[in-house]
């Protein structure tokens, strides 16, 4: 008797991403292409769904992760589903619950993950690659970090995998400078594994799946248990501080600057924070004061 199966996809009646199983491969489609498959609450709580279901069904040995259309793998978070936890920021503390899972999930899914990088990976959308056991780029795609930059910080994998991936130095480059990192010298750093023109993505992916589908699935699996390790040493030291950090500062000014200029499609004003830190203008709230969350 089996003690677990997993679902038709169809099943799922999805709306953020796509899901389908066969021939031995789940495979995943962040599919918000008119936002640059960005990742909001709805993504996250299906995502939770079809990996659960990925790594409980035993006719799935391999699981591929990519993004709709050919601009983006994934952007990060979507800045307009954010802008609500400007006014709740107790409701990103259970956002970003979800959005651990979902890592937990990836790395802990019993079966092999590759990711299928058809575009743009940026921000959060490098959190989910750097979550998968190996990488595909189409050759015209980037990687970027932007945390610095637009008001955040990169506390859900970036910052406690990319020492471990691409060394110390090169870590701090792409966390501290957010500039974007091209296919090839994404290669080199060690940030994919595959670097192929983008008509031969597809049937990259492929070969490494077959290549996996050949090997002992429990083998397999206690084998990404052990390299596992270290990511999960700095994840769990980590990530429960990082999400209560993260919600305590979603209304702090830089965050609100960030979210408010990306609303407004200008630059961040950089120099005004700089200035209200050096001159020590009053609180540093705007309007002068924190906001009040309505009660309930």
């Amino acid at each position: 008797m089996r003690s677990f199966i997993g679902q038709d996809p169809a099943s799922f009646a999805f709306q953020a991403i796509r899901y389908s199983k066969g021939a031995g491969r789940a495979t995943i489609v962040l599919h918000r292409p008119e936002v640059l498959n960005a990742v909001n609450g709805v993504m996250l709580g299906e995502l939770n769904l079809a990996l659960k279901d990925a790594s409980w069904d035993d006719a799935v040995g391999v699981l591929v992760l990519t993004g709709a259309g050919d601009r983006a793998f994934c952007s990060g978070a979507d800045l307009d589903d954010q802008q609500q936890f400007l006014e709740r920021p107790r409701d990103y503390w259970k956002w970003m619950g979800e959005f651990i899972e979902v890592h937990e999930r990836l790395r802990n899914l019993g079966k092999p993950t590759v990711a299928r990088l058809n575009g743009i990976v940026v921000g959060g959308g490098n959190e989910f690659n750097l979550s998968c056991d190996l990488a595909v780029a189409a050759d015209d795609i980037y990687i970027r970090h932007v945390g610095t930059s637009h008001g955040s910080v990169a506390l859900a994998g970036a910052t406690q995998f990319l020492p471990l991936v691409v060394g110390e130095r090169r870590a701090r480059e792409i966390l501290l400078l957010n500039e974007p990192i091209p296919a090839a010298k994404a290669l080199d750093w060690g940030l994919v594994n595959y670097v192929v023109p983008r008509a031969a993505l597809d049937a990259k992916v492929d070969d490494l799946v077959e290549k996996l589908l050949a090997k002992f699935p429990e083998k397999t699996r206690y084998t990404r248990q052990q390299l596992n390790f270290w990511r999960d040493l700095s994840w769990h030291l980590t990530i429960g501080h990082g999400r209560d950090w993260l919600a305590i500062h979603n209304t702090s000014p830089e965050t609100r600057e960030g979210v408010q200029a990306f609303l407004e499609k200008r630059p961040p004003d950089y120099a005004e924070i700089r200035r209200r830190w050096a001159e020590d203008d009053g609180p540093e709230w705007p309007e002068g004061r924190p906001p009040v969350e309505p009660s309930g």
